[in-house]
């Protein structure tokens, strides 16, 4: 549920509004396939106890287009050729309503629902009677489980056509929406609108983005507003004017789709669709006011800046961050477990609870790594290639950060650290979002690391995203974030992958192989497989899938082997060979992420079977041979198609700390960019910088290329 509708959790009574643009197609014929759908959430709800009033447009526009068609029918050759003159609207709505009314009878008769109509005038308010009426009547209608539908009755208004009116007590059914919700005392106002809520400009406009909260100190001013309903008399400006006069008087209000599948039924299980307008918003300063876009340009200026100081003064924002976090360890502590003992009452396995752990140790662990990266040499302006294109004219190849980076990650806070470490360190502006299990540790660990950046770069360099329904407005803004790296699930690398034009790096799968040759001292084959799965068995980097030559199967070192896995707990899996030779069970696929005490063992001929069987059902991310034939080993060296390949080595050395990287955003399996941990290195990119003094191309024929290659340190007179 999002923080910001918590309160639907104590709303009882609802007043939903949909305009004609809901009510009515294109044609102005009745959409009655959406209105079914509308009227089977109300009908869920009604059933759940909830209280329901509709107030419904559309009568005009229903009504003018059965008059036209009679018209049409009526008319003669002749009549047709004269100028149509424009349908009353009164006899529109006369005609529209008594259709309407028996669509919404016979819908809501379908679903056993018992419906009542209220046709109302703006005169009708003016008399406290009537009100006091219409209050009694309507809570004797919602006591019998019945939905009351409200209209204005357009038919004998005495409001002027074409409702340029808007004088009075109501001047639209937005306005009676909004009316009604105050007198009958409702808990929320739904207006269900043909767009998703209330943005910044013209929905049609690809620069305008969705106003997820309406804080009118600050929007009120800021918003245009596009054109009027294209069949009703309002628009999106008269559904404002009325949220913003319901809200201020006390009912919440709710500007949403009414196209969109099941849009009323997540309304009140409390997420975020649709524009929020409540009386307390303007106390609400989170990132759900300040916006996706704003908050990643924010971490762009600030990039900017950090760029631009000297290599110590980074380096000692990151000595202060390492500081902080070792000062800070027991506060740190307290906030860890809060999210440990959090996840375990509600049930998370003991591989993400391992995740979530920050054991003893682990904050000076971190600290040193910091310090460690802090020490490194200066990543940015590095001139990589130095190139005489001509006489005085000097061309430099320089490394350059990437820009703004948002990484999404699940679990693990430690994380956190190392990803802002490396941000700060390569002049990466940083958007974080952490999983929900962590988000004590996540947020105290973010507000350390921030409070030590200096004001003259400024904090929001890193931004903590708190919500997961912000993501999909990050991911649109490929104008400003420059790299996306997600660090969980297959499911959650694949969702942001289909969902971003920007730049994915990362992995889906960890499926690490460990091959086992012939040749292999089984002692310390024995090791290294019990490292690679028993060390950390949650990692990406071990072992799932264990291949064994043929000719070991029977041998005393691998039956040793075998017994020694399954008295250290873990479930072996095997391929057709193996689970027949060892009598284990058959592995579901040899495509599977344990993260685990659990494993695959297949038998293979030899290493080109190995080989073939880590290209069909690997993730590419680290393989290990373990072999004494040097030449078998060269092979698989060289042919295995993997980030990272090892030779007589545990796969949990595919790490960017160990490494000597420091630390690492995470592990690539990409070809493009970055490949295996990913650390300072692969948070940069390269631009180039041509020195010269006035040469001109003039058809290449201005200058004479010399195309000498220089030292980076080569000084050439210019």
């Amino acid at each position: 549920m999002d923080p910001t509708r918590s309160f639907v959790k104590n709303v009882k009574r609802v007043v939903f509004k949909v305009g004609t643009a809901v009510v009515t197609r294109d044609d102005g014929r009745l959409a009655v396939g959406r209105l079914g759908a509308i009227f089977e959430q109300l009908e869920e709800l009604n059933s759940q106890g909830y209280e329901i009033v509709l107030v419904t447009s559309g009568a005009v526009g229903a009504g003018r287009q059965r008059l036209r068609y009679r018209k049409l029918v009526n008319s003669s050759f002749a009549d047709l050729q004269k100028p149509q003159v424009e349908i009353d609207g009164k006899a529109c709505a006369a005609v529209g309503q008594n259709g309407l009314m028996a669509l919404y009878d016979n819908l809501f008769s379908q679903l056993d629902v018992t419906s009542s109509q209220l046709l109302v005038t703006d005169n009708d308010f003016k008399n406290p009677d009537f009100r006091m009426q219409l209050s009694e009547t309507v809570n004797t209608l919602l006591s019998l489980r019945s939905i009351p539908i409200f209209n204005e009755n357009d038919a004998i208004s005495t409001r002027r056509a074409p409702y340029e009116d808007s004088s009075g007590i109501f001047w639209d059914n937005d306005s009676l929406a909004a009316l009604l919700a105050l007198e009958l005392k409702a808990d929320l106002l739904v207006l269900l609108s043909d767009v998703e809520g209330l943005y910044s400009g013209p929905p049609s406009d690809p620069r305008s983005k969705l106003i997820h909260t309406y804080i009118k100190e600050k929007h009120q001013c800021l918003i245009t507003f596009g054109d009027k309903s294209r069949v009703g008399r309002g628009g999106m400006d008269a559904k404002v004017k009325a949220a913003v006069k319901a809200s201020d008087a006390g009912t919440p209000v709710i500007i949403a789709s009414g196209f969109a599948a099941d849009n009323i039924t997540k309304v009140l299980h409390g997420q975020r669709i649709g524009t929020l307008f409540h009386k307390d918003a303007r106390l609400w300063i989170t990132f759900t006011d300040v916006g996706a876009r704003e908050m990643a340009v924010a971490a762009r200026e600030c990039s900017r800046r950090l760029q631009s100081i000297p290599s110590h003064e980074r380096m000692k924002i990151l000595l202060d961050v390492a500081t902080a976090l070792e000062e800070n360890e027991s506060v740190i502590k307290a906030e860890n477990d809060a999210d440990v003992s959090a996840a375990r009452k509600a049930g998370y396995d003991d591989s993400l609870v391992s995740r979530l752990l920050l054991k003893p140790g682990k904050i000076s662990a971190l600290a040193k790594s910091i310090r460690t990266i802090a020490e490194m040499k200066e990543p940015i302006g590095e001139i990589l290639l130095r190139t005489e294109l001509a006489d005085g004219l000097v061309l430099e190849k320089t490394t350059c950060p990437l820009g703004v980076l948002l990484i999404v990650f699940e679990s693990r806070p430690d994380a956190l650290v190392q990803i802002a470490s490396l941000a700060i360190r390569s002049g990466n502006g940083l958007l974080l979002k952490g999983g929900k299990e962590a988000n004590h540790s996540n947020a105290i660990l973010h507000k350390i690391i921030t409070s030590v950046i200096p004001d003259s770069i400024g904090q929001k360099l890193i931004g903590l995203v708190t919500s997961r329904e912000e993501i999909p407005d990050l991911l649109k803004l490929d104008d400003v974030i420059d790299l996306v790296i997600p660090r969980g699930s297959n499911n959650l690398v694949s969702q942001i992958k289909n969902a971003t034009k920007i730049p994915v790096l990362g992995h889906a799968d960890g499926i690490c192989h460990v091959y086992v040759d012939k040749s292999a001292n089984m002692d310390m084959a024995r090791q290294i497989i019990m490292d690679a799965k028993l060390d950390y068995p949650a990692a990406c980097n071990a072992v799932e899938t264990l291949l064994v030559h043929q000719d070991l199967t029977n041998s005393d070192g691998f039956q040793e082997l075998v017994v020694e896995l399954k008295h250290e707990g873990v479930s072996l899996y095997g391929g057709p060979r193996a689970s027949s030779q060892f009598s284990i069970a058959l592995a579901d696929s040899f495509h599977h992420e344990y993260n685990s005490r659990a494993c695959t063992i297949e038998v293979v001929d030899d290493v080109h079977s190995a080989i073939d069987h880590i290209h069909k059902h690997g993730s590419g991310h680290t393989e290990c041979i373990v072999a004494e034939d040097q030449e078998v080993a060269e092979y698989f060296l060289h042919q295995v198609d993997s980030a990272a390949v090892f030779h007589n080595a545990s796969t949990r050395f595919c790490d960017g700390a160990r490494f000597g990287l420091g630390a690492e955003v995470g592990i690539s399996t990409s070809k493009i960019h970055a490949r295996g941990p990913v650390g300072v290195e692969g948070l940069l990119t390269t631009r180039w910088v041509l020195r010269g003094n006035g040469q001109v191309v003039k058809g290449d024929k201005g200058v004479d290329y010399t195309h000498k290659n220089l030292t980076p340190e080569q000084q050439v007179e210019i």
